[in-house]
């Protein structure tokens, strides 16, 4: 992903090798393109909606407002299952990226091929989490997991632990091929009491899979009734949801969250594609979680726990009994705007009290497997 338009290197007059992967022999190819630019041809559905990270940084740059999303990172994984590096190594390098809050969002046990963590890792990993937090001074690391969702929307991991957890993202990973009508999946997974984040809801990858196909405005207002956020993920084969879809999701006035979903600590920069695409969807930073404080995103968090178990028990299916200032089922107000727009607390103290500090890996850990398209 290159961080500039060949274009615009080719037009300031410098050398086309100065982008990734470049050199003379391409270079001339590209420049005589752009000297005599071809029709594009139209995308196929597997290469449709996607933005180019030199793209996405100068809408970033033109709208200076929404920088300060930018000091949040909802999704990404470490060495403990399919990522490349420590805890550590992925708060450092967001530090330098200026980030405040991210989410150590590992997967769950079901998914084998990622080593997916058990409640037992999970819980020595929420450990070491907060011994991080304790003693040193980079971003607050939240304890979170991208939990498996079944097709019927049902999670992997037990309830009370989860419950213990700062953030829990909900994702599908199997069956994202089928070619029917997936709304009512998408309703089981929105109303899945433990989670407060669908990630990656389509399921696309570029060039690869094209995702689920549902009616978005019924799931955009079923995740507004919910309170359940749903993603932007900024990685650059994936950017979902896109643009297309987030300004349906803008429209029915639900959250949504955005994280890089990096697995190596290079990818942390792409949260500007993330954040691009919510620009380019006229989503309302009022229903942005990147934008809350930890304080707030931890009373929300909160919140939709309380709400969604109740409801589960009275067997209710909707957002109900919540006041107007944290209701979801509206587009945000002028006032909820300002109020969610505000800067972001300097809150590097854990949420919660942090526990003695554990090792990172259990003596049940496995070696770290490759990433998959998954």
């Amino acid at each position: 992903m290159w961080p500039e338009e060949a274009a615009a290197i080719q037009e300031s007059g410098r050398s086309l090798t100065e982008l990734r992967s470049v050199g003379p022999f391409t270079a001339h190819f590209i420049s005589a393109w752009l000297r005599d630019a071809p029709d594009p041809p139209v995308p196929p559905p597997l290469r449709d909606g996607f933005i180019t990270y030199a793209y996405a940084r100068s809408v970033v740059d033109a709208h200076p407002e929404w920088r300060d999303v930018a000091r949040a990172d909802h999704q990404m994984h470490t060495d403990e299952t399919d990522g490349s590096s420590t805890i550590e190594e992925m708060a450092a390098t967001a530090a330098e990226l200026g980030r405040q809050r991210i989410a150590i969002t590992d997967h769950s046990k079901t998914l084998r091929i990622t080593n997916g963590m058990d409640e037992a890792r999970l819980r020595a990993q929420g450990e070491h989490i907060a011994a991080i937090n304790a003693h040193d001074s980079g971003p607050l690391v939240l304890r979170s997991i991208e939990m498996d969702l079944t097709p019927e929307g049902a999670g992997d991991m037990d309830p009370q632990t989860l419950a213990g957890l700062d953030l829990v993202l909900g994702a599908f990973h199997s069956k994202l091929r089928l070619r029917d009508d997936q709304t009512d999946r998408y309703f089981r997974g929105l109303d899945n009491p433990d989670i407060q984040v669908l990630a990656h809801p389509r399921g696309r990858i570029y060039n690869f899979r094209a995702g689920l196909s549902c009616d978005w405005q019924r799931v955009a207002h079923r995740a507004a009734e919910t309170g359940t956020a749903l993603e932007i993920d900024a990685y650059p084969d994936r950017q979902d949801l896109d643009v297309a879809r987030l300004r349906i999701v803008a429209a029915e006035g639900a959250w949504v969250s955005i994280g890089t979903d990096a697995h190596t600590p290079a990818e942390l920069v792409f949260l500007e594609i993330g954040i691009a695409a919510a620009i380019l969807a006229g989503v309302s930073r009022g229903r942005v979680l990147n934008l809350l404080s930890a304080r707030e995103l931890a009373d929300r968090v909160g919140l939709i726990r309380a709400t969604k178990r109740r409801d589960t028990n009275e067997g209710s299916t909707t957002w109900q009994g919540v006041s107007a200032s944290a209701s979801t089922r509206h587009p945000a107000s002028p006032e909820d705007r300002a109020s969610s727009g505000a800067r972001m607390e300097a809150d590097s103290a854990p949420i919660r009290p942090a526990p003695a500090a554990a090792s990172l890996r259990t003596s049940g850990s496995k070696p770290r497997t490759p990433r998959r398209k998954g």
